[in-house]
């Protein structure tokens, strides 16, 4: 099942965003990237995976985006990509290579990494926000990671508030801002499965010729 269609997922932790990713990458026979997109920039760079998956999806505090918007000049500071903070260096290799995975795929599922602004321009990308009540991601993490309420409940907060700081940084808009999204779906009221489904069922809609 492939209407050529790229969705991009931004999610709260706990919500089970990368799962509904998942499911919709089977339902409709299409490649599925969230992490995978850290070990690829790895192989690129050269730079350990490790380290990138210590900074993946965490904001620096250099001029890049003042550097972007065009506050600011490039100077002596940085030269090129390479003399770049690590941060920044692989948000600019991860946004190439959803441009590049994108092209070369045609359908895809990407999972985070600002891909629904970073394809915001292109007329096959469908945006999802996954959320759920903090009640309901407290008891997911509990069981998924075996953590206490307090421990998931503080890691839970601590995630999504790097997450934010990622997103609202590189592209100056607020992550999980209802405006930036086609679809903003609570997953704790359907479950995973019923939420894949229903996203599917608005891409069946939404590109019906």
């Amino acid at each position: 099942m492939n209407f050529n269609t790229v969705i991009a997922i931004g999610r709260q932790y706990g919500s089970g965003g990368r799962e509904i990713g998942e499911l919709l990458s089977d339902m409709m026979g299409i490649p599925f990237f969230d992490r995978e997109l850290v070990a690829i920039a790895a192989e690129k760079s050269g730079v350990s995976k490790d380290v990138y998956s210590h900074i993946d999806e965490t904001a620096t505090n250099s001029l890049l985006y003042a550097l972007s918007t065009g506050a600011y000049t490039l100077s002596s500071h940085f030269t090129t990509v390479n003399d770049l903070p690590l941060n920044d260096k692989l948000y600019i290799i991860q946004t190439n290579l959803i441009k590049d995975i994108v092209k070369e795929n045609g359908s895809c599922v990407i999972v985070g990494r600002c891909a629904d602004y970073i394809l915001k321009d292109d007329p096959r990308c469908v945006s999802v926000f996954i959320h759920a009540p903090l009640k309901a991601r407290v008891q997911r993490i509990m069981e998924k990671e075996g953590l206490s309420a307090v421990a998931a409940e503080s890691r839970i907060i601590k995630t999504d508030k790097k997450r934010a700081n990622y997103y609202n940084f590189y592209t100056n808009r607020e992550w999980g801002d209802i405006n930036n999204y086609e679809l903003c779906i609570n997953s704790a009221a359907l479950g995973k499965q019923k939420t894949a489904e229903m996203i599917l069922d608005y891409i069946k809609m939404r590109f019906r010729k």
